[in-house]
């Protein structure tokens, strides 16, 4: 059975079976006789509005009988009975099983062969305090949260323009999950939409359980040995609409608290939002500072290594680079390790109390150091490296090019050990090919504006623009 009937004792047997009433305790069913028809209210406990619900409810039990007598068909019915504004007429079970998944209270009425889908739901939330990897000095402090309609009331109050559209589609088999294209529809590249819109048509999984990770990962093309990020992500309304101001599409994922920034290049993750509420040479200082640190993260620890492992090559004005004593275990050892309990201790701080996590990442760091050097096992100058380049990798906005970036500076202290300059020769050679040959989900390359090259465009990364009439 595909589509309801006019009987209400099928449909409800259907809808009973399906939605588990009496094996669901979060599924509630109400039967109520509005005028002369018997009717049936099923609802998911947690997401109907309770207050809406009782209203609507009253309504139709108290002037029933005067309004439904004359209705010929459920739409008809809908009009002249139901005062809510979001409701829908529907026929198709798996529709209307959606519907009630996602919170929609369902309305049966016996002689209608369709239900009412009144959207009188309010999702379990927290409140839009700001991100915790996105702090600004400046600016509004409010971020998106797991409810979809909370996070595009966030852009709509910041966009009040009737270009602005907020397209609404559904991904996964089983799960259903709900995602909105935000743009503008005079600026957004039309081309762009119809691929993004097919390439969400084409996910053919049974679950979006990861929300934007899971959809990323369905639409963008395989890549696996490449760590590189192929999206963007931000937790701040205020960068979403400054994207989606110059033409770039937001992508929403219902239950994540993270949009999906498009098209992306390997340039947009040396922007922040901090860099736009300071003036533009503050703006742009910070910007080169961070391309400065990315560089120094990168090649730092290759090239030291390069240097000490022959002290010869090494000139006298830097001979303090050299270490005294080489240590008990090969620099090179030494260097992965460390890169190795950097990690360690992030992981650590995850998974441990928020009142004990400072305390817990100083102890763990300055016994693990300390004792290291007494021991002989590490020679200081590693320390002195290492850390910072743990720093230099918190000072990204993106943990995913952090640890990009981690795992490319490993392979080049690699490629170092085993064959010297030219090993660091090949290591940036490869890690061109690599970023050359990167697929993002949209955009003209994961190199642009440098590759294929646009002046303008790279100008407008290199340099913070002051706002104008033409650039927001």
């Amino acid at each position: 059975m595909d589509k309801l009937t006019d009987k209400l004792t099928e449909n409800q047997k259907v809808l009973d079976n399906l939605l588990g009433v009496g094996r669901n305790y979060d599924v509630i069913n109400r039967d109520l006789y509005i005028g002369s028809r018997k009717g049936r209210l099923y609802v998911i406990d947690g997401y109907g509005d309770d207050g809406v619900i009782e209203r609507i409810t009253s309504f139709l039990l108290g002037r029933g009988e005067e309004l439904a007598a004359n209705a010929s068909n459920m739409q008809d019915f809908i009009n002249r009975c139901v005062t809510f504004c979001e409701v829908d007429c529907e026929n198709d079970i798996q529709k209307i099983l959606t519907g009630a998944f996602i919170g929609k209270t369902i309305l049966l009425l016996e002689g209608f062969s369709y239900c009412a889908m009144i959207d009188a739901k309010q999702f379990p939330g927290r409140s839009v305090e700001e991100p915790s990897d996105g702090k600004v000095l400046r600016g509004s402090h409010d971020g998106f949260t797991e409810t979809m309609v909370q996070n595009t009331a966030l852009l709509r109050r910041r966009i009040r323009d009737p270009h602005f559209t907020l397209e609404n589609r559904q991904v996964g088999g089983r799960s259903r999950t709900d995602v909105v294209l935000a743009y503008m529809d005079n600026q957004a590249d039309p081309a762009m939409l119809n691929e993004l819109r097919q390439k969400l048509d084409k996910i053919d999984v049974n679950s979006i359980s990861m929300s934007q990770e899971s959809v990323a990962e369905a639409i963008v093309k395989p890549q696996w040995y490449n760590p590189f990020p192929k999206v963007r992500y931000t937790e701040r309304p205020d960068t979403a609409t400054a994207c989606i101001m110059e033409g770039d599409i937001v992508l929403l994922v219902d239950n994540s608290p993270s949009v999906m920034l498009l098209p992306t290049c390997l340039f947009n993750f040396m922007e922040e939002a901090n860099d736009y509420y300071f003036p533009p040479l503050v703006g742009t200082y910070l910007r080169y500072l961070r391309i400065i640190v990315l560089l120094l993260a990168l090649f730092i620890t290759p090239v030291w290594y390069l240097l000490v492992k022959d002290p010869g090559r090494v000139p006298d004005a830097l001979g303090f680079i050299v270490p005294e004593e080489p240590g008990s275990v090969p620099l090179l050892v030494q260097l992965l390790l460390l890169d190795f309990v950097v990690d360690l201790l992030k992981l650590a701080s995850l998974n441990t109390p928020d009142a004990l996590s400072n305390s817990f990442s100083m102890l763990g760091a300055l016994i693990l150091g300390d004792f290291a050097v007494q021991a002989r096992w590490m020679v200081p100058e590693v320390l002195v490296y290492m850390a910072f380049v743990a720093i230099a990798n918190f000072a990204q906005p993106s943990f995913e090019l952090g640890y990009a970036l981690k795992l490319s500076r490993m392979l080049f202290l690699i490629l170092v050990a085993l064959l010297d300059v030219w090993g660091l020769v090949a290591g940036i050679l490869g890690l061109f090919l690599m970023l050359l040959t990167t697929k993002p989900i949209l955009g003209k390359g994961y190199l642009y504006p440098l590759i294929p090259f646009d002046g303008k465009a790279l100008g407008r990364i290199l340099v913070r623009q002051p706002i104008s009439k033409n650039n927001t």
